[in-house]
């Protein structure tokens, strides 16, 4: 054989290889971490077709809880009053890190946003956080 035939019978198999590496890696339900355990609070259930976040008492009057795998905050401004918003900074997509002193922050690049409504409280930020569907029913608080 030609140098010219080995050289194809490399770059053939490399293709091959290249293509089942792929193949390998497709999706297959995991995000690009491999992880795919979904996570709620100790004793969630699924209720009615609205997933279940939170008890009620998982939230901290004048905080909030961040559920990184739903990319969504539920906080309580005032005893009884429950918000949620989307867990993403909109200043350059990060998931937001904690939820204190009544803000919601990002450790990114420090945006800070209101607990009541969303709203930008330091930005560099620009625009709010936005809202999300919740249902609260009895101590249960769901996605919507």
């Amino acid at each position: 054989m030609t140098m010219g035939s080995t050289r194809r019978t490399v770059l053939a198999t490399g293709a091959v290889g290249t293509a089942a590496l792929l193949l390998g890696c497709g999706e297959d339900g995991a995000d690009a971490g491999g992880d795919t355990v979904e996570e709620t609070s100790p004793g969630a259930a699924d209720t009615g077709g609205a997933e279940e976040l939170a008890r009620t008492a998982d939230i901290p009057v004048g905080g909030g809880r961040i559920f990184e795998d739903r990319k969504v905050v539920v906080t309580q401004p005032e005893e009884g009053d429950f918000k949620a918003f989307s867990a993403v900074c909109t200043h350059q997509g990060c998931i937001v890190s904690s939820v204190s002193d009544e803000t919601i922050n990002c450790a990114c690049h420090g945006s800070r946003f209101q607990i009541a409504d969303g709203a930008v409280a330091n930005g560099p930020a620009t625009r709010p956080l936005p809202a999300e569907e919740i249902k609260v029913s009895g101590n249960s608080i769901q996605l919507a």
